[in-house]
């Protein structure tokens, strides 16, 4: 049931079937190579060559030398003063007292910092707590309580929004703050008087990391993700999760180009514009593990602006770009594009977020560049499937097929019987990029973490060649331009509302953004409450993307079946153009 072709293709393609391929790659003494260890007892295929820890990757990865790392506005930051910096801050923790399974929270916008920050908590055997740069004080605050953070290292924004909550955060101990504009009181110091600016740090001593035993299990991030009720779930990953991605993005690249039927190239620098946030494990462990391995300079920008971004792509050569569908759309859409010279685009990628079809084929038609998708999830640490090259042409609406260390299974309701293949049933995957868990929440952990299997919520299915498509969503959630918005988080603000009776959350589409939230309220009788008013209680209680754009307001209480859950499918037209105004 694969989808047809949106171009011609070469009528010898694919050169060899996904099969061969693997086989080709991952034979002995091959560099995708794949071997079997137990982890947490469980038998597991991981790839035999990738990093077996964060600190040995950013040593090795000290030998690019004056190669330039990092890119914001005019710091241009090179391999060797990122380690120097960041071994500093390593040593600086320690004396704070920062050892093995102690948690460092990390929140900031893109900045050279951000990469240093991580590399200098996990070369420690400490865990990295990267938090939502887009949460109010509330949820910043939940997520250090919840992780028990020992240290923070925050910028200035993000301090202001913590700054009187320090004193409700009893295992807090230190807090480095990156920009400040203001002096600071305790426990907030200043991290420039730590290892200084970026401009300062290729003159800091050359040291190495402190001395840490860290082995490839062991813990090294709490991502959050929200769950579909309740509060945010930290995923707990390893060293191996985080390194794995290095020779998954790899794997990938080969595959395309032996289906092709030429001959992979060794990996070379490129020069990639990373505009999704570092707190996501797509920025931090599928985009930023494959640039350090291979001396990639990544640019970053203080806010995306589709100008900005074209003339960075121009000035620096740009070989990479995307995060979500919504920035290829506006490159694409831009009525200044053609000012530009955006030729050194190679490859324009995205996922988080469904994409358009027609978008796969501008991009191959009007860059000239090859898009690219693939599946994963804040449980997976990113990559399980990956899509691009002809395979992505010819199949617009995948996510693309595995990488070799990784097993999509489709099962029944029951979670044990397998569907046959093309048809729906929920999304099961293993391998090595699977993380341990929920952090302090043992049931949830048990439920979604069977054997080494993470069952995910996504309805999909694989047909004949193992492609995946994902056709719907199990869990309750918007995704909006990648950010995922779970219902229950603001229908729980929108209830909190004096006048709100019974509310719903529902994703209405988006050209570039796939979806945005929207909601539909019912009010007590005798109450009143604009779309503005509660527009604004749910703006100044959760992150900005989270608000609704639209809110519907009707008589009755909302539609539900026989178990009492809300019929969000018949809601959607309240929100067709014509449907009424706003209550």
């Amino acid at each position: 049931m694969a989808s047809e072709p949106i171009i011609p293709l070469d009528p010898s393609w694919p050169a060899m079937s996904l099969d061969q391929v693997r086989a080709l790659l991952t034979a002995p003494g091959a560099k995708f190579e794949t071997d079997e260890v137990a982890i947490r007892g469980t038998p597991t295929r991981v790839w035999k060559n990738a990093p077996p820890s964060l600190p040995w990757l950013f040593t090795a990865a000290r030998a690019h030398g004056d190669r330039v790392m990092t890119i914001y506005e005019d710091e241009r930051v090179t391999y060797d003063a990122a380690f120097r910096a960041a071994a500093a801050l390593s040593h600086h923790l320690t004396a704070l007292g920062v050892g093995k399974g102690d948690r460092v929270a990390l929140a900031m916008r893109n900045l050279p910092e951000w990469p240093v920050i991580f590399f200098a908590i996990t070369a420690l055997g400490a865990i990295a707590v990267p938090l939502n740069a887009w949460w109010t004080g509330g949820e910043l605050e939940y997520g250090l309580t919840d992780s028990g953070a020992k240290v923070l290292i925050v910028d200035d924004e993000r301090h202001q929004r913590l700054s009187l909550r320090y004193s409700e955060l009893p295992a807090l101990e230190h807090v480095l703050v990156a920009r400040a504009s203001a002096p600071l009181q305790a426990p907030a110091a200043r991290l420039e008087d730590v290892i200084g600016t970026p401009h300062d740090w290729a003159a800091l001593p050359d040291r190495s990391f402190p001395d840490a035993a860290v082995a490839p299990d062991d813990d090294a991030t709490i991502f959050y993700t929200s769950g579909t009720t309740g509060a945010p779930k930290g995923a707990l990953g390893t060293h191996r999760n985080m390194t794995s991605n290095i020779l998954s993005s790899g794997y990938s690249a080969a595959r395309t180009y032996l289906r092709r039927g030429e001959t992979p190239p060794d990996p070379t620098p490129k020069v990639m514009l990373t505009v999704i946030p570092m707190f996501h494990c797509t920025a931090c462990s599928a985009g930023m593990m494959g640039a350090i391995a291979t001396g990639s300079t990544t640019i970053y920008m203080r806010r995306w602006d589709a100008v900005r971004a074209m003339e960075i792509i121009e000035r620096e050569r740009v070989n990479m770009t995307g995060g979500v569908p919504t920035i290829a759309w506006q490159l694409l859409e831009h009525p200044d594009r053609a000012k530009y010279d955006l030729s050194s685009l190679e490859t324009i990628a995205y996922g988080g977020a469904p994409s358009a079809p027609e978008l796969v084929r501008r991009i191959h038609e009007e860059f000239g560049a090859l898009p690219g998708n693939g599946w994963g999830m804040t449980e997976t640490m990113a990559t399980v499937t990956q899509h691009g090259g002809e395979d992505y042409l010819n199949r617009p609406t995948s996510a693309g097929p595995p990488v070799a260390a990784a097993d999509l299974e489709i099962r029944a309701e029951d979670g044990v019987t397998l569907v046959p293949t093309d048809e729906v049933g929920e999304l099961w995957a293993r391998g090595p990029m699977i993380v341990r868990g929920y952090w302090n929440k043992p049931e949830a952990t048990a439920a979604t973490f069977v054997d080494g299997w993470v069952r995910t919520g996504d309805l999909a299915r694989l047909d004949d060649e193992g492609f995946l498509y994902v056709v719907d969503r199990a869990k309750d959630i918007v995704i909006r331009g990648g950010e995922n918005i779970y219902s229950t988080e603001v229908e729980n603000v929108l209830y909190a509302h004096p006048a709100v009776t019974d509310c719903a959350l529902i994703g209405i589409p988006h050209r570039t953004l796939g979806e945005e939230p929207a909601a539909v309220v019912h009010l007590a009788p005798g109450t009143q409450a604009s779309e503005a008013e509660l527009q604004a209680w749910v703006r100044d209680r959760l992150a900005a993307f989270k608000t609704p754009v639209a809110i519907r307001f009707v008589e009755a209480t909302l539609p539900r079946n026989a178990n009492g859950k809300i019929l969000k499918k018949d809601l959607k037209t309240l929100f067709d153009e014509g449907a009424g105004a706003p209550g």
